[in-house]
């Protein structure tokens, strides 16, 4: 089972795929900060310094521009693919699989992700659009 969300951001593949993996730009619209460079075979630690968290995940696969596959939170896979539609526009849509239907919560867990997925890329836009950080700003 896998849950898939897709944005529009008016910025060239290049620059979104660079916010992803470079520790200095993702503070800007996900986690606070990332403890290196995201590479094929590394594992990362992601920090949320307001919520005192963090948490590792390691990168299975990385095509410049195009293409993140990391593995996180008890073996569930995110792809994150760039279609570049123009070199202004790019389609960003993330997928993450590993949800299990007997699973207990499952159907709150879906929603729980998608909400996420759908929140990040939204800050991701603000970031890359309009230079503003809307990260950490969602209250549940």
């Amino acid at each position: 089972m896998n849950n898939v969300t897709k944005m529009r951001i008016h910025k060239p593949a290049h620059d979104i795929f660079e916010a992803f993996v470079d520790p200095e730009k993702i503070g800007g619209f996900w986690f606070s900060s990332s403890s290196e460079r995201w590479e094929e075979g590394k594992t990362v630690t992601l920090r949320y310094e307001e919520y005192n968290a963090e948490g590792q995940i390691t990168i299975k696969e990385i095509q410049a521009n195009k293409k993140i596959v990391f593995e996180w939170a008890g073996n569930h896979i995110v792809t994150v693919l760039l279609t570049e539609e123009d070199s202004k526009s790019t389609i960003v849509e993330v997928n993450e699989e590993g949800f299990k239907e007997n699973e207990e919560g499952f159907l709150n867990q879906l929603l729980d992700n998608k909400e996420g997925w759908v929140y990040m890329l939204t800050c991701l836009k603000g970031y890359m659009e309009y230079g503003v950080n809307l990260r950490a700003s969602l209250v549940k």
